[in-house]
């Protein structure tokens, strides 16, 4: 039988389903992933349940599955995820049509649920072992991967329901992530997108201390790796030996996801981000000065509760002034059960919070445009990705896949994707690179 495994939300995401699709197919099943025309008699949908908009991509794809087994396409429906774990009595109400809802660590379970359905539609006596397996079915390009290195989360911002939905950190034990690394490199990995809800906290629920920089150098020593890039830091109590291993190790890159929200005290206070305005700039500082070149990645949020135009300026000026290398920003979305929504009244209207998100991502937009035209006669290393229309889409250490800037070269020039070349950067827009490989 076929299983359509549809991802929705973050990496992290997409690692679980990539485990439950090796997991299905030792047991028998075919599967596809994000398929443009799913045809399977089953489908798993992997929700995700971060901000309002998330649920609502959510509850709308699963609605769109239901009409189909509705319609007579579909044989089963299956959710799990976080949207799912969290919502599960009031989702089985809503939508009677999905056979059975999961939640976000329950794929194992959800394989044996069908395996016994098999059993019980083909007559069978007895229960089959669920198999045990290790490993995943990798669905990004050959040459890189996404690497979990822990779940759940210790820290409680006011907005954030990560905790509520993922329980508290635990963190993979070192020589189990190796051993994965080793075993994906044999299948042609070459960069590893290191991911975790919160990455400096590695190690401290094993024994009090920060574990990044030791893991990130073991992964380093891992022959075949040639990229590492770190993504999803807090910046309170940051790591800075992590600092150390970027600067010198030739296959770490120069890059930096560290998520700050917002920069003045009255609303870092107000978000339990633990950290001050001079702080901030301090460590922006601090890492800019202990890896020279780094590309910092960071994510803003406007509109949440209190927050004055006062506040919205402070916030515009930091971002004028630092000039991030890459940013995302995203409107206060109130969610169910956070310190915000339980002591704190949404208050700023939602034209308010679009007008504010609007300005701040006009200002990066702007930032972005004078930062790539300033590559503009460098020579930079790449990956290619993939040939799409007159180009090869390719990119550079500092830019992470799907959600940062690119390389495009003329496919006049032929190149191998998955492969690394030196490229001189000839032109630049306000969101990509154009170049051509060095001869």
């Amino acid at each position: 039988m076929t299983v359509d495994i549809i991802t929705l939300g973050c990496s992290k995401n997409l690692v679980d389903s990539e485990t439950l699709m090796k997991l299905m197919e030792s047991a028998g099943y075919e599967c596809t992933h994000d398929s443009q025309n799913p045809v399977g008699e089953i489908a798993v949908i992997n929700t995700c349940g971060f901000i309002q908009d998330a649920k609502e991509e959510s509850i709308e794809t699963i609605l769109e599955f239901a009409q189909a087994k509705n319609d007579g396409r579909l044989e089963q429906l299956y959710v799990m995820g976080c949207l799912s774990g969290r919502y599960m009595d009031d989702l089985k109400k809503e939508i009677p049509e999905v056979d059975r809802f999961y939640g976000k660590f329950d794929y194992k379970q959800l394989v044996a649920d069908l395996i016994e359905s098999r059993q019980d539609k083909q007559g069978k006596n007895g229960r089959e072992a669920l198999p045990n397996v290790v490993g995943r079915h990798i669905t990004t390009p050959s040459h890189y991967a996404y690497l979990k290195i822990s779940e759940g989360c210790d820290r409680h911002c006011a907005y954030c329901a990560i905790p509520i939905m993922t329980g508290k950190h635990q963190s993979r034990s070192k020589e189990e992530i190796v051993e994965e690394v080793k075993a994906l490199v044999k299948e042609g990995v070459k960069e590893f997108n290191v991911i975790a809800q919160e990455l400096t906290y590695y190690g401290v629920d094993i024994d009090g201390k920060q574990h990044i920089a030791e893991l990130v150098e073991s992964i380093s020593d891992v022959e075949g790796v040639e990229w590492i890039r770190l993504h999803y830091a807090y910046p309170t109590r940051f790591p800075m030996d992590l600092m150390r291993v970027i600067r010198e190790r030739d296959n770490v890159c120069k890059y930096m996801d560290i998520a700050l929200q917002h920069i003045s005290d009255n609303m870092l206070a107000k978000m339990r981000r633990n950290i001050t305005k001079q702080d901030t700039l301090d460590l922006i500082s601090t890492l800019r000065k202990e890896v020279p070149g780094i590309c910092l990645r960071t994510t803003l949020m406007v509109g949440f509760p209190g927050e004055t135009e006062e506040d919205f300026q402070e916030l515009m000026d930091f971002t004028r002034e630092v000039k991030f290398d890459r940013m995302g920003a995203f409107s206060y979305s109130e969610e169910d059960g956070t310190y915000s929504a339980e002591n704190y009244e949404d208050d700023v209207p939602a034209e308010v919070k679009q007008e504010r998100l609007d300005k701040l991502m006009a200002l990066q937009q702007t930032i972005s445009e004078q930062l790539a035209a300033s590559f503009t006669g460098k020579t930079i290393k790449v990956i290619v990705d993939r040939k799409e229309g007159d180009f090869y889409v390719c990119r550079s250490e500092f830019s992470s896949p799907e959600v940062d800037p690119e390389v495009l070269v003329s496919a006049g020039d032929e190149l191998n994707i998955g492969s690394f070349y030196n490229v001189i950067i000839t032109d630049s827009d306000e969101f990509d690179l154009y170049g051509k490989p060095c001869k």
